[in-house]
């Protein structure tokens, strides 16, 4: 056997014995990964339904309707691109399609919880190319959309970013897009993290209110990794052509052809997102993360901003004397995967940071529940409290999987 082979088997392993908390990992189902491994892979398709650059794309260009068509029925928009390889990617499409170099752009600060892609000065695309300014967050973890407004006033951006990737509460569309209308700028929202929570009805949708829409298909969408945009009613209005500008940003401006065995994975997972037990398993994803949540605060953990709306939490570990790091190497060996992070105004440097960041999305497919919450905070207490406990909670944390193994 191949070591390639060894090695997957090994992965599947220790995804099997493992409790995934990193909030933007989840699990796919069967259905969407055969499709990600088909012989779809071998066929090229650059261009669009119809208008392809290469023969042979009958089926495939059936394969992206149904995409599209399934994603806009999903989110209730009229114009959907799946063909983004990932979410950064997308956001890239959007930036190149509707900016010139040097506009201005504003986003949330990555210590703030806010992404990469999000104007992150200096080291980023969107931050090399476009002027960036980035709003942030008060001492109590919660944007503060007075001050936000008062820095688009006076920045005056083309173009606002309202999205997250480790901010624990609602993000208000409506006062974001009366921000973005008050100075005449496309607000983008970014539901990479929450779109599952959207489809499902456990977070207010930005559609109403935003110009432009970008998802990742994994995390809570429990699709494959990749990304869409989707334009609004409202971007069409304001822009007819704004839906073709970002189009030929994705192919021919950023990228060459689909993947497609992405996009059948993609389809399928919308198709799976349409039924009554994605959305009891949205609602559930949140359920847990307030339960976790509130038996961590009960166990003397800080959570930034005192809790969660949606599916993660960032935790400030400076009152258990341990940094994010060493915090995220013992769990895991506890069998327990987190991630190191930064908090808001973090005294310490990202790759040593202060917190570590966690979710639910991935232990909630697994189908558990409140019961298991407080036995997974009861764990990370443990183990971050006396070392010695790790082999003992690393035997639980197995048989916990063993119960809740992942679904096929």
């Amino acid at each position: 056997m191949d070591r390639i082979f060894e090695l997957i088997k090994k992965e599947e392993k220790r995804q099997r014995e493992t409790l995934m908390l990193i909030p933007s990992e989840n699990y796919s189902s069967e259905a969407v990964r055969e499709a990600s491994g088909s012989m779809l892979a071998h066929k090229y398709s650059e261009g669009y339904p119809g208008r392809r650059y290469y023969q042979g794309n009958e089926y495939i260009d059936e394969i992206e309707n149904l995409a599209v068509d399934r994603a806009k029925t999903l989110f209730g928009v009229p114009h959907v691109n799946v063909q983004p390889y990932s979410g950064s990617p997308a956001n890239s499409a959007v930036f190149m399609g509707l900016l010139e170099p040097g506009d201005k752009v504003m986003g949330l600060a990555l210590s703030a919880g806010g992404h990469l892609t999000h104007g992150h000065p200096k080291i980023t695309f969107s931050g090399k190319f476009f002027k960036s300014v980035q709003y942030g967050v008060g001492k109590d973890g919660l944007i503060d959309y007075k001050d936000v407004k008062r820095l688009a006033l006076g920045v005056g951006p083309k173009l606002i970013v309202a999205g997250t990737t480790a901010y624990s509460r609602i993000l208000n569309w409506k006062v974001f897009a009366e921000i973005a209308d008050s100075v005449g700028a496309i607000l983008m929202a970014d539901i990479s993290h929450i779109s599952g929570l959207v489809v499902a009805g456990a977070h207010p949708s930005p559609v109403r209110y935003a110009h432009v829409v970008t998802t990742t298909t994994h995390k809570t969408l429990r699709g494959p990794r990749g990304a869409m945009i989707m334009v609004t009613r409202k971007g069409l209005r304001k822009d007819l052509a704004m839906a073709t500008k970002i189009d030929r940003a994705v192919f021919p401006g950023l990228q060459g052809g689909p993947h497609n065995q992405q996009t059948a994975a993609i389809a399928i997972a919308l198709r799976e997102a349409q039924g009554k037990l994605f959305k009891k398993y949205g609602q559930a994803v949140v359920k847990n993360a307030k339960a976790l949540a509130s038996e961590l605060i009960n166990l003397g953990f800080e959570i930034i901003s005192g809790g969660t709306d949606n599916h993660l939490m960032l935790i400030d570990l400076r009152n258990k004397g341990i940094s994010g790091k060493e915090a995220a190497i013992v769990l895991e060996k506890a069998g327990i995967v987190v991630n190191y992070n930064s908090i808001p105004f973090d005294p310490n440097p990202p790759m040593n940071p202060s917190g570590i960041r966690i979710g639910t999305p991935a232990v909630t497919t697994r189908g558990m529940g409140k019961a298991e919450m407080r036995k997974i905070a009861g764990w990370m207490d443990e183990v971050l409290s006396s070392q010695y406990s790790v082999s003992s909670v690393r035997r639980q944390v197995k048989e916990l999987c063993r119960i809740f193994p992942i679904p096929l």
